[in-house]
Order: structure tokens, then sequence, then C-alpha cells
């Protein structure tokens, strides 16, 4: 069975290597194929993660870059459709929600090959999120839909899925983080010796709703500050916000608010795992701390991922300088208590998956 596996932004990363890496262990039954779309380009945002996963290096880079979600999306199909030509794979199989998701996705229905979507059936319920509308699309044209969480499999049920197309399989980040924490363990003491660690709080940022806006930022970052006052912040910039940053007078006026470039995800995932609060937007992040048990703040209005709201440590927050500084102070006062990680969230979903195209083979 050949497969084509896309990436085409960090999360995807991590998803896909599990994958793989199961995969390969049945070399008479799978033959992969790795495309990169190079949505993601810069060296600390994409190669260094190849790196750290052990993925093989890309068989295909269709090198897109970045530019509008319009743009973007046409230049994937253009560049994709002649891979998925010259291949002619059984399955295309990409995971998440970005840009190269559904226009891989919208390039194999066209051309009648099979799409398998890992992460399938996730809803904010918010259409103004270029990511819902993407997922949505990308669930109605997929003939297998590897779902995260029960509540994935009420979605896609909800929205007229045939119920034969989808499975829960689990959340497969899990597994990278799973297989990542002795190293992550590793890196603690010198990360908390460079920075002088004790108890802080880590952000993550890149939304546009969240960055492009200069009121929304300037908000965020007034917050930040203030919380710096009482307790180390870490932030660590993504390329987004930092050139939005940079348009802002946001001069810093204490050395506890620690500004940072991007960091690997095994040197982020050390600072996550020993951190008093995580104030993030990412959705991956969201999964993480969950698993974890960091406490959360998602600075967004909703999420797709209610159940690290439900069963887990995850709070939304609105984005502003007190509603921030107001639920985090209220979060590092209170005494944590840890859950259990949702079901299937067990570092073993990439197993169950290539145990399900096995069955396929096995049917067929």
């Amino acid at each position: 069975m050949k497969i084509i596996h896309v990436v085409g932004a960090r999360p995807n990363f991590m998803k896909i290597a599990p994958i793989m890496r199961q995969m390969a262990k049945y070399p008479d039954k799978f033959e992969q194929i790795l495309v990169h779309t190079g949505q993601h380009y810069d060296t600390n945002m994409s190669q260094v993660f190849f790196d750290e996963l052990d993925l093989p290096r890309p068989d295909v880079n269709l090198e897109v870059g970045s530019g509008s979600h319009a743009w973007q999306t046409a230049q994937i199909m253009q560049r994709f459709e002649p891979v998925l030509v010259e291949h002619q794979p059984d399955w295309v199989l990409m995971p998440g929600d970005v840009n190269s998701t559904i226009a891989c996705a919208l390039v194999a229905s066209k051309l009648g090959v099979k799409i398998a979507h890992v992460e399938a059936g996730l809803r904010s319920f918010d259409r103004t999120m270029p990511e819902e509308i993407n997922r949505l699309l990308t669930d109605q044209i997929s003939d297998l839909l590897l779902t995260p969480s029960r509540d994935a499999d009420a979605n896609l049920l909800r929205e007229g899925v045939n119920p034969a197309k989808i499975r829960f399989v689990g959340n497969v980040m899990i597994d990278s983080l799973v297989r990542l924490l002795p190293k992550a363990e590793m890196r603690w003491p010198l990360l908390c010796e460079r920075y002088q660690l004790d108890r802080y709080i880590l952000v993550t940022l890149h939304r546009p709703s969240n960055v492009d806006a200069p009121e929304t930022l300037t908000e965020i970052i007034a917050a930040l500050r203030e919380l710096s006052r009482e307790i180390p912040v870490l932030f660590p910039i993504h390329p987004r916000t930092r050139n939005r940053i940079s348009t802002l007078d946001m001069t810093q006026d204490n050395n506890r608010l620690i500004l940072m470039e991007p960091l690997s995800y095994i040197d982020f995932l050390a600072l996550q795992m020993h951190a008093g609060l995580l104030l993030t937007d990412s959705g991956g992040i969201q999964e993480e701390t969950t698993y974890l048990g960091i406490p959360c703040l998602t600075a967004r209005p909703n999420t797709e991922r209610p159940i690290t709201l439900t069963n887990g440590t995850n709070r939304l927050v609105e984005s502003r300088r007190n509603s921030i500084i107001e639920t985090a102070m209220d979060i590092l006062k209170q005494a944590g208590t840890r859950k259990p990680a949702p079901e299937l969230w067990d570092g073993m979903t990439a197993k169950r998956i290539a145990r399900i195209f096995l069955n396929d083979m096995k049917g067929q």
C-alpha cells in the first residue's frame, strides 16, 4: 500500500512522525512518501522538528512559503497535483487543519485518491476561524476520519458523516510527547541554569486574532509585563508575533519578561513540563498541558478541543489585560490536582492507525 503523508506546519510533524515510524515496521506492507508543503519554512519552525522527531527528510518539498490564505492554498494545490499524478498513491494521509490539509485533500478528492484525515471531527463552531473552514471541508471529502476524542465522533455524526468512515483512535500528538518526555527531562537542568528558573509562566501566541490587532496584542503584552512583576514570564516568540511586536512601542521595563527565539520542540516541552502556568492560543498546547497536568490559559473565545476544558487543565480567557492577570493569578494561587488523561491519550494511537490500514489490506 502506497501512502503519501502531508505535513505543512509544526503540529503536523508531531502527528505524522509516530504514524510513519509505526508503518515503517511493516516495510513489506507500506510504501511511504513524505510531502512537505513548505507552509512553515523557517529553520526554527520546521527543520529542527524533523531532526528531533526522527522524521525522514521529505521526499518532496513544495516550498510554498507564506502568503494569503487563497494564494497559499492555490499554490499548494498546483504543486501537489503533479506529485499525486506521478506517484499514484492508494491513500493521502494528512493531519490537522492548516491550509496544507484542505489544499491537498481537495486535490486528492478530485483525482479520486482516498483521503485519511488525522484529528478529524474537531469543531470550535466559529467560522471566522480559517482553521474551522479547513476542518469542515476536509472532513466532508475524506474517506477515513481518525478522531482524537468522542466529542469529535459526535460532531461528525451530527453533520451527517457516514459512521463507517469514523474511527476513534485517540490523540496521536500524545504519542510524540510520551516518546520525547525523557529527552525533554534531560534538557531541563541546562535550561533551568541558563534562565535561572524556579516557578514561571510560559507563553506562546501566534493566532491572527491575538497578534495582528495592535490593540489586542498591546493588551496581552501589558498583562505579561504586570504578571512578570510577580513571577518570571518566558515568551518564545513566533515569527508572526515578533513582526507585530516590532511595530509597537513595547520596550521592556523589567528583566523578568524574557523574550526568546523560537525553541525546539524538546526544549519547549522541557519548559512546559515544569511551568506553573501556560498562556497560549495553540490547540496542540491545550492538549499537551492536559496530558501533563499543567494549568493552561487559552487566549481565545472558544476551542475546538473542549475535552481539554472538561477533562483537562485548560481554561479560556479573554485576550484583555485585566482578564489575563486576574485569571492567571487565581490559578497560580491554587494547588492543582492532576486528572487522568482523556480516553486513548496513551501514546499508542499510531499503532491503532497502522492497524486500521493493515486490516484494510486484509479486506481487499
